[in-house]
């Protein structure tokens, strides 16, 4: 796996790729990214994978004006732009794929095919209640509960990480914080502007994911054109890391699909 940065304006964005092919984005979720990802490594036997870690996650900066998801996603696509990347698959994991969305809707013809695995970043419920649980107020085992089919086999030991691993651990889970707190896990504008997507687009869920619901899903699918949902079974909100092979065959067998025609974006009125 290679290892680079990238200084975007006064972002330091940390990016890895691997393997080759067409070029795939992957964006990770709120536990950040590690280069011993069991599912980038599957999907790097046939594509490119490009990894960057979000701003405030792993090595990249976060400057002190960036303060929302909307910002990561304008990161991401300066790096797209260093690349030459002008058409590229992309794949998002939970606020990946809140990124993934932001990203479909600032640049709609990027984007070749999407999947979203368990995104947040909508709401679609009251204003006085909750999409999604509040995982800063519960702790690391109800978490657990939440995140995996079998919490007990994805315990966190603290112990089995070095100085250097948990400093990146506790600086990721800061950041979300930071990033996600307040409005909690949704951009209130992004469920208006996700008809600007045109990629076919595959939302994937855990069958048993405690924190993303079939019907908070489903809200995705609905307000998406061009979009499926589909479940994967014993497996919870942590897809890449509870099923990463059984996850990367369904995402292969998607972007191997056909490519159709993008849907036209309409204004709705």
């Amino acid at each position: 796996m290679k290892h680079h940065f990238l200084h975007t304006g006064d972002v330091e964005l940390e990016w890895h790729e691997m393997g080759e092919g067409a070029p795939l984005l992957y964006l990770h979720g709120g536990q950040g990214f590690f280069p011993d990802d069991a599912f980038v490594a599957a999907l790097a036997r046939t594509r490119r994978v490009i990894v960057p870690s979000h701003p405030g996650f792993g090595k990249s900066s976060l400057p002190n004006w960036l303060d929302c998801v909307t910002d990561i996603a304008h990161v991401h696509l300066a790096l797209l732009d260093y690349l030459g990347l002008d058409e590229v698959d992309v794949v998002g994991c939970s606020i990946g794929g809140w990124v993934a969305a932001e990203m479909g809707t600032m640049s709609p013809e990027r984007f070749g095919r999407i999947v979203l695995a368990a995104p947040v970043g909508i709401k679609v419920g009251p204003v006085d209640r909750l999409d999604v649980p509040d995982i800063f107020a519960l702790s690391q085992e109800q978490v657990a509960g939440l995140f995996y089919h079998d919490a007990a086999k994805f315990r966190f030991d603290a112990s089995a990480y070095s100085d250097e691993k948990l400093t990146t651990i506790v600086r990721n889970r800061e950041t979300l914080t930071l990033l996600t707190w307040e409005p909690y896990m949704h951009n209130p504008k992004l469920r208006h502007r996700l008809q600007r997507v045109t990629a076919p687009t595959l939302i994937l869920r855990g069958g048993s994911d405690g924190f993303v619901s079939a019907d908070y899903a489903n809200s995705f699918a609905r307000l998406i054109p061009n979009s499926s949902v589909e479940t994967i079974e014993a497996a919870g909100h942590n897809l890449a890391e509870e099923q990463p092979e059984a996850f990367a065959a369904r995402v292969e067998a998607f972007l191997a699909e056909p490519q159709t025609t993008k849907t036209l974006w309409r204004n709705a009125g």
